[in-house]
C-alpha cells in the first residue's frame, strides 16, 4: 500500500452526473499527481438498486473523460465473505447488538433529547434489551440489524481539504438481516463496514470523496481501529449544487456526460468545466484530463460548493 493510492467507488444505481465525474477526476488527480495507484470499485451492495448496465455506463464515462485505473474494477458484492469475517470479529468481541427498530422509529427517537447523545443519532433503544424482550422481538419476525455499541466515542482527524474535524460516533448499523431481494431475503453488510474492509484490503492510502460523507468518517475510523486495519487519510471535496442550491440531480436538467454530449458539447469541454469548478483551470477552458493533472494543486480547490447553472461552456 502507498499512502497515495486512491480510488473512486460509485454505486451502479444510475448514470454519473457532473458532480460524480468531478469527484472522480479529483480523486484520480490526487493519486496520479503523487505517484499512487488509482482503483475503481463498484459499490453494488444494494440489491434493489444496483444494475450491471449502470456499471458499464459508469466505466465508459470515466474512460470518456480520460481517466485510467489500475487493474480490473472490483465489485463490492463479490467480497461478502471478507465483510462477513469483519462482522464476526466485531460480534465475537461483544461490540455489536441487534436492533429491531424501523427507520421511522429511529427518526422519531432521534428527535428526542437523550443525555450524552448527538442530535439525530440513534439513541440506543435496543442496546439494553433483556433476554425476554429479545426473544419477543425475534418471534415477531421483524428483520433485525446489528449496530456497533460505539459508547458515544469522539473521533477526530484532519482532512486535507476540510481541516480539523471531530465527531461523536453513534450506534450505527454495520449489518442488516432480512433484506428483500428477488426470490427471498438476504443478509448484507452496511456501507460503513464494507468500505472500511475494502479500502484496507485494496491498500487505499487516501480516500477522496464528496464532503457529504465527511460526517460519517469518524464512524469508519472507529471501525478501522476496532478491526486493526489501520487508517487512511481523507480529502472531502465540496459538492456540486444546482442553481437552486440543492445537491445536483436529474431535476437540474442535462447533468450526465451523455446528455452534455447530446447537446453538442465534447468531453474536453465537460472536463474543462469540471476542472474550472475546482479552481484548476480558467473558466471556459477546453482541456484533457492529462492537462488537468499537469495543473493539479489541491490548495486551489475551493472550500465552497460549486454551482452548475445549466451549461458547461
Amino acid at each position: 500500500m502507498s499512502t497515495h493510492d486512491g480510488r473512486f467507488a460509485p454505486s451502479p444505481s444510475g448514470p454519473l452526473h457532473l458532480g460524480n465525474l468531478r469527484t472522480a477526476l479529483l480523486a484520480w488527480c490526487f493519486a496520479r499527481a503523487r505517484g499512487g495507484r488509482f482503483l475503481v470499485r463498484i459499490e453494488d451492495l444494494d440489491p434493489q438498486r444496483s444494475r450491471r448496465e449502470h456499471e458499464a455506463g459508469i466505466l465508459a464515462d470515466l474512460g470518456a473523460i480520460g481517466l485510467d485505473w489500475d487493474g480490473e474494477p472490483v465489485r463490492q458484492s463479490e467480497r461478502l465473505g471478507r465483510h462477513r469475517e469483519a462482522f464476526e470479529t466485531l460480534r465475537a468481541r461483544g461490540a455489536l447488538y441487534r436492533c429491531w427498530c424501523r427507520r421511522a422509529e429511529v427518526r422519531e427517537a432521534a428527535r428526542a433529547p437523550h443525555p450524552g447523545g448527538v442530535e439525530g443519532a440513534y439513541p440506543g433503544t435496543c442496546r439494553g434489551l433483556g433476554a425476554a424482550e429479545v426473544a419477543a422481538r425475534e418471534r415477531s419476525g421483524r428483520p433485525a440489524a446489528w449496530r456497533l455499541d460505539a459508547r458515544a466515542q469522539r473521533v477526530s482527524f484532519r482532512d486535507e481539504l476540510a481541516g480539523e474535524y471531530s465527531g461523536v460516533v453513534d450506534d450505527f448499523v454495520v449489518w442488516r438481516e432480512g433484506v428483500a431481494v428477488a426470490g427471498g431475503r438476504v443478509e448484507v453488510p452496511a456501507y460503513n463496514l464494507a468500505v472500511v474492509v475494502d479500502d484496507a484490503d485494496q491498500g487505499i492510502g487516501q480516500v477522496v470523496r464528496g464532503d457529504d460523507l465527511l460526517e460519517t468518517t469518524p464512524r469508519q475510523l472507529l471501525l478501522a481501529a476496532l478491526l486493526g486495519v489501520g487508517e487512511r487519510s481523507y480529502a472531502h471535496v465540496p459538492l456540486v449544487l444546482g442553481a437552486d442550491g440543492r445537491r445536483l440531480a436529474k431535476r437540474h436538467g442535462a447533468v450526465t456526460l451523455r446528455e452534455r454530449l447530446a447537446l453538442g458539447e465534447d468531453a474536453q469541454t465537460v472536463v474543462g468545466w469540471l476542472a474550472a469548478s475546482a479552481g484548476l483551470v480558467a473558466s471556459g477552458s477546453r482541456v484533457s484530463a492529462a492537462e488537468v493533472l499537469a495543473a493539479f494543486d489541491p490548495a486551489a480547490i475551493p472550500r465552497e460548493p460549486a454551482v452548475f447553472a445549466g451549461a458547461v461552456a
